[in-house]
């Protein structure tokens, strides 16, 4: 005899966890939470704890004094200071130019001959190397005794110049030792870009009659744009955070002419300029402030680009 089938009004499904019934929605963050721990208080915390210190006078042993804003007037009275923030300014005009450069290389070894791969091992080396290996390759190079460069420039008649040792010319000299990694960086991102170009809007393009600039322009180019994000964001905190090529060539020199924001944070934190914890602090918040307005500019620009779509 089977027992009487329950109406639906009567049927109870079985009790479920609250994990259970938000088990679809929990997990990501679960997953999630020991990266977000971990740049929280590796990265976040430590944002804030500049902006603290910077409020501070200290010498990194002692006591610390409140000083309130006293940092940052003298930070604007200071011209080591001006002179590091002309330098930065320098290295974000004159670095962008590694992502055209990083395109139209990309752009070349993106195509099947003979050789390519022995190419674009080439292009590919400056960024698997040290920073430091660059620094002393460019040391090298521009030495006045016995560097290539000046061996070159005696073919034409041309006197030696002792780039590193020139106030004029060695925040160039140095920028240009930093163009050759970061440019094979952006190459690198361009070339995984064009892995992901349409060949149906390119074949629908020639159609129509584009070819060479106008291609590249109003075909590739657009699908680019998440690449080029990506190097833009990368060069610009690349030269805004450029400490390890200023510290191996010319350590600031000659007369400081070479300094920029990172590297005189640390001079006057860190080395024997007095260990001023608080203004090196000041000096931190600024350069952060001026990597985040850009940043966030591009972030907005991609997301409204997104929205939009």
């Amino acid at each position: 005899m089977t027992a009487p089938a329950l109406s639906e009004t009567e049927y109870q499904p079985p009790k479920r966890s609250w994990y259970k019934r938000n088990e679809i929605k929990v997990t990501p963050w679960l997953f999630l939470a020991p990266g977000m721990l971990f740049f929280a208080f590796y990265v976040i915390f430590p944002i804030f704890q500049s902006f603290n210190l910077s409020l501070y006078r200290w010498d990194g042993l002692g006591a610390a004094e409140f000083v309130g804003s006293e940092n940052y007037r003298e930070m604007f009275d200071d011209p080591a200071f001006f002179t590091s923030l002309s330098n930065n300014v320098l290295w974000l005009a004159l670095y962008v130019f590694a992502i055209p450069a990083g395109l139209f290389i990309a752009l070349f070894l993106n195509q099947t001959v003979t050789g390519i791969r022995l190419y674009k091992s080439m292009f590919f080396f400056p960024f698997v190397i040290s920073q430091v290996v660059v620094g002393l390759v460019f040391t090298w190079f521009y030495d006045p005794t016995f560097g290539l460069l000046n061996t070159l420039i005696g073919w034409v008649g041309l006197g030696p110049i002792n780039v590193l040792g020139d106030p004029d010319y060695v925040t160039f000299g140095i920028i240009a030792a930093g163009l050759w990694p970061q440019t094979a960086y952006c190459m690198i991102l361009y070339l995984t870009g064009l892995n992901a170009v349409d060949p149906e809007q390119i074949e629908a393009a020639r159609l129509d009659g584009a070819k060479g600039w106008r291609m590249l322009w109003y075909v590739i180019v657009p699908q680019l744009k998440p690449a080029t994000f990506i190097a833009f964001v990368v060069t610009i905190i690349g030269a805004l955070r450029s400490f390890d090529l200023i510290s191996i060539m010319t350590n600031g020199g000659p007369f400081g002419e070479s300094r920029v924001l990172s590297f005189y944070m640390f001079e006057v934190a860190l080395s024997e300029y007095g260990f001023r914890m608080g203004y090196g602090a000041a000096i931190a918040v600024v350069l952060f402030l001026i990597m985040f307005c850009f940043i966030a500019y591009f972030l907005r620009s991609m997301y409204k680009e997104e929205k939009g779509r």
